[in-house]
């Protein structure tokens, strides 16, 4: 089965958020002074058992499901991941399975991840520079230990790694060319993610955008870079191909060039909401129904009403706005 939503896109994408805790403080997501030592984050029993998340996937799939992405929070902190993995990989249907992690914990979990099914892995990392990096994840970690994530990946045989890089202005744009030509030489393939206004406590501003444009022309004067096409329909990442034949990078450009029309995702918070955008200012309850002794044919239908009404378009709309919007769901609840 496939279903559209209202504006003729098909739902493709689940992206499963585990955890809403985090190792790390990164500012445009997670800021210290607001997520300290006294931040109460969600019990155990608030958030979705294993159970629950593969009984919605399985759901998902009958009506169009094709990838699944494990996020958090930070996916890697949620006790027995590779466990949800197994089950999760075990779904008939299910064409990819991927994580996002910040990759402090791959050296002791890659090699069970891959044992457990998992198909591929991004791991986060905006800086190959140690005061940069620390700058930006709230001084939890240096380069050396997500370094050591990604080799312990590499050995576990997951390759080529997505590396995903969030650029401001100011902070750490100084750093993309070392970026590209660190991980070019090695294979693996950074996606440069324009600074976006997720959520409502990072402060963002239009003035800390680097644009996809000026990354590209940066990259393009010391590394050679042409445009490959996309890989598929609602590609998220806009692809550059280095000239000598060694790579590529990806951009995504949720800031100054919105591919909502593309947008092919469903987002999956910890404690069972639904959100139909990256930007959403609510999200729908489902963990009461997964409780309730509702049917899988009930949550099939409960699903196919949400995603049939679906209009959402904001980073199309963010353009035509004086402010951008004053509520939106935090990125650590969705996953990015």
């Amino acid at each position: 089965m496939t279903i559209t939503d209202r504006l003729d896109r098909p739902l493709r994408d689940l992206r499963i958020s585990v955890t809403d805790r985090c190792n790390f403080r990164c500012p445009y997501c997670m800021p210290e002074e607001i997520f300290g030592e006294r931040f109460q984050f969600l019990s155990r029993t608030e958030i979705l058992s294993f159970e629950e998340i593969t009984r919605l996937a399985q759901i998902m799939v009958r009506l169009g499901v094709r990838k699944l992405r494990l996020t958090g929070g930070e996916p890697l902190l949620r006790q027995d991941i590779e466990h949800l993995v197994e089950m999760l990989a075990a779904i008939e249907d299910v064409q990819d399975l991927a994580m996002t992690t910040n990759g402090y914990l791959l050296p002791q979990k890659a090699a069970a991840l891959k044992s457990a099914g998992l198909h591929r892995l991004t791991v986060s990392l905006d800086s190959l520079d140690d005061a940069v990096f620390r700058l930006m994840n709230g001084n939890r970690s240096g380069v050396e230990r997500v370094l050591a994530g990604i080799e312990a990946a590499e050995e576990a045989g997951f390759a080529p790694l997505k590396i995903n890089c969030v650029v401001q202005r100011g902070v750490n744009d100084h750093t993309l060319v070392d970026m590209a030509r660190y991980f070019k030489e090695r294979g693996h393939i950074v996606r440069f993610i324009e600074y976006m206004d997720v959520g409502t406590m990072n402060g963002w501003k239009m003035d800390d955008v680097v644009p996809a444009r000026e990354i590209i022309e940066r990259i393009h004067s010391q590394l050679p870079l042409e445009p490959a096409e996309q890989h598929y329909q609602g590609e998220v990442a806009k692809r550059y191909h280095y000239r000598d034949g060694s790579g590529e990078i990806g951009l995504i450009t949720s800031v100054t060039q919105p591919f909502c029309g593309g947008c092919t995702r469903l987002r999956l918070s910890p404690q069972g909401e639904l959100f139909t955008c990256l930007f959403a200012n609510q999200g729908t309850d489902l963990r009461a129904r997964l409780r309730d002794g509702s049917s899988d044919k009930d949550i099939e239908m409960f699903l196919q009403g949400l995603w049939g009404r679906r209009v959402d378009r904001y980073s199309e709309e963010r353009a035509e706005m004086t402010h951008p919007r004053s509520q939106k769901v935090e990125m650590y609840h969705i996953g990015g």
